[in-house]
């Protein structure tokens, strides 16, 4: 495989990481939860949701011949309080993960370099995926932290559990040395 193909590879089961841990967290929520805000001005988890999922559609759809902010998105109504209920709202994410993966599987290594425009400026595909990366782990993170604050003690941890590195980590280095994704244990 060359470099191209893995940093395409690699891409994805990050992309598939980052989903997974929104997935886990959200799954250990009540439905009323996601709409929880602390504040006000806060976003709620199904703000982000619909935010992320209008993202990715946008991004994602034709990305060579088409920018990556459609005519046809409304950003600002991502940000507004719509109701939509539980079944709807995870509707909308899966599609947004659906139109994302879809497109990048189909890329292959010389897309790499090719340019797209994201609002009239110019991006290789290298550079849009690592935009869109750092972006939706950046709300990843929000959807995380959100859904450990409203459990407390009852949030079951979604990397190594909390005073258990020096157990996970013997595990780990009583298996021999790999070469392998690190999203392939999880």
């Amino acid at each position: 495989m060359g470099l191209e193909q893995n940093i395409i590879d690699s891409s994805i089961k990050q992309f598939r990481y980052y989903k997974k841990l929104a997935d886990d967290a959200m799954a250990q929520l009540e439905a009323n939860d996601l709409y929880f805000k602390y504040h006000a001005d806060q976003n709620s988890i199904d703000t982000i949701i619909k935010h992320m999922a209008g993202n990715m559609k946008s991004r994602w759809t034709n990305i060579f011949e088409e920018d990556g902010e459609k005519p046809w998105r409304n950003r600002d109504d991502e940000f507004e309080n719509t109701g939509l209920d539980r079944t709807r709202l995870l509707s909308l994410w899966e599609e947004g993960w659906d139109v994302l993966f879809g497109t990048l599987e189909k890329l292959k290594g010389e897309d790499l370099e090719k340019i797209i425009y994201i609002r009239n400026q110019g991006h290789t595909v290298f550079e849009a995926i690592n935009r869109q990366l750092c972006h939706y782990s950046y709300h990843v993170g929000q959807i995380c932290f959100m859904a450990k604050s409203m459990k407390g003690e009852a949030f079951e941890s979604l990397s190594i559990p909390k005073n258990q590195s020096e157990s996970y980590n013997n595990q780990r280095f009583k298996k021999g040395k790999e070469r392998k994704h690190f999203t392939e244990d999880v």
